[in-house]
């Protein structure tokens, strides 16, 4: 399934970047592609990461391949008239010429170099050796422009307002809330160009525009879920996000932690964040605050509710992801595991805690010993016994030390 999606993922590539020069030659063959992408929408045999990203190629295909050029003007190299196009079909066979792959020596191989000179000056139009002479003369000018240009850059100013730091956060905010449904606001927001590193910006303003609603609302669950799955880099943002928010999370009003926790239920229970982030949470009465338990209680209420409690369990008792989970259900010591127990019942989840239940149970009766303090009965009776150990030693030395007697009597 993994390589099928990955296919699917070339392919969308592929036509995005070549869809505008496909338009204008064979306009019936992109045709035909979009109907395949289309047929593979109907099925729903794909991920939702392939769901999306041809969805937004559609989206792409509508807006005329804005954006997408059929040739980069960095790379339109050779003027309309010099280009000679090459026509070649997929089903013709082609000669490789295999005849070239020996080599052979050429008698006239200096004749040969004299005509490809005259050919390079021609076509060039100047001698190499009059470029050489204009270098040497032409270093003493770059090398006077270049301080001129150093001097220019040290008197650059430089804005230290973040004033484009703040208009690009006022973009996002007024694209999250002007759009009627998270496709418009996920389609809009991906075209805002941003710059490497300021990805983590449109992940915080969405975080924080969900907080600040009075009630958690679905909108940006979905709107987050669709980024997580077009490009990793957000979903990579979301899980720092997520560390930060649980270690500030005693900063956060009730209503703002309410709504963060559901944010984030809601991504794991699509999977568009992993499960691992859950790691970062160590659930003992020692690591834990009110806010962060009631971020927690939230959080796996949430999670039950969207998956299920069967569902639920299953994924918390998978054998791969058990490192991750240790920290939410600790086996390091019984006062850890007892608190964890009560926390998930006490929220209506006692369920999930079965594994850890019977480990509990079942935990070597030595360890549970070392671990309580010693009674005072106890003690009485370790006593008691050690005298008792101390007397029956010295019995049995007296009785050796007759027996040994009576040997040499008989002598």
């Amino acid at each position: 399934m993994y390589v099928i999606s990955l296919i699917w993922q070339v392919a969308v590539g592929f036509v995005k970047e070549c869809g505008a020069i496909l338009q204008d030659l064979t306009p019936q063959g992109l045709h035909a592609m979009f109907e395949r992408f289309r047929g593979i929408l109907h099925e729903g045999e794909i991920d939702k990461r392939v769901q999306f990203l041809i969805e937004g190629l559609f989206a792409i295909r509508k807006a005329k391949f804005q954006g997408f050029p059929a040739i980069r003007p960095e790379l339109d190299l050779v003027e309309q008239e010099d280009q000679f196009t090459h026509d070649m079909s997929l089903e013709t066979e082609l000669d490789p010429e295999t005849n070239l792959n020996v080599f052979r020596v050429n008698p006239n191989f200096a004749e040969d170099e004299k005509a490809y000179e005259n050919l390079k000056k021609s076509i060039l139009g100047e001698d190499d050796e009059d470029e050489e002479g204009s270098d040497d003369a032409s270093d003493g000018e770059d090398e006077e422009e270049s301080d001129d240009e150093e001097d220019e850059e040290q008197m650059e100013i430089r804005d230290k307002t973040e004033t484009n730091l703040i208009n690009l956060r006022r973009t996002i905010y007024l694209t999250i809330m002007s759009s009627v449904d998270f496709e418009e606001a996920g389609h809009k927001l991906l075209k805002i160009k941003l710059e490497p590193g300021q990805e983590m910006e449109l992940n915080i303003m969405l975080l924080e525009c969900c907080s600040q609603e009075r009630t958690y609302l679905r909108y940006y669950g979905l709107l987050g879920q669709r980024f997580c799955m077009i490009n990793k880099v957000f979903q990579e943002n979301f899980e720092k996000c997520f560390v930060q928010q649980y270690s500030m999370i005693h900063r956060l009003e009730t209503n703002k932690l309410r709504n963060v926790a559901k944010f984030f239920a809601h991504l794991l229970g699509t999977d568009a964040l992993p499960w691992h982030v859950l790691a970062y949470i160590r659930l003992t009465e020692e690591d834990t605050t009110s806010s962060s338990r009631i971020f927690i209680k939230i959080l796996f209420q949430e999670l039950s509710e969207h998956l299920g409690i069967r569902l639920l369990n299953e994924r918390l008792n998978d054998p791969n992801m058990q490192e991750s989970f240790e920290s939410v259900f600790p086996r390091d010591h019984p006062k850890n595991t007892r608190f964890s127990i009560n926390f998930f019942t006490s929220i209506g989840l006692g369920g999930i805690t079965e594994s850890l239940r019977e480990y509990l149970k079942n935990m070597p009766r030595m360890i549970m010993q070392q671990q309580k303090p010693p009674s005072p009965s106890e003690s009485e009776s370790s006593g008691e016994s050690s005298d008792s150990g101390s007397s029956s030693q010295s019995e049995s030395s007296s009785d050796e030390s007759e027996k040994k007697r009576r040997k040499r009597r008989k002598k």
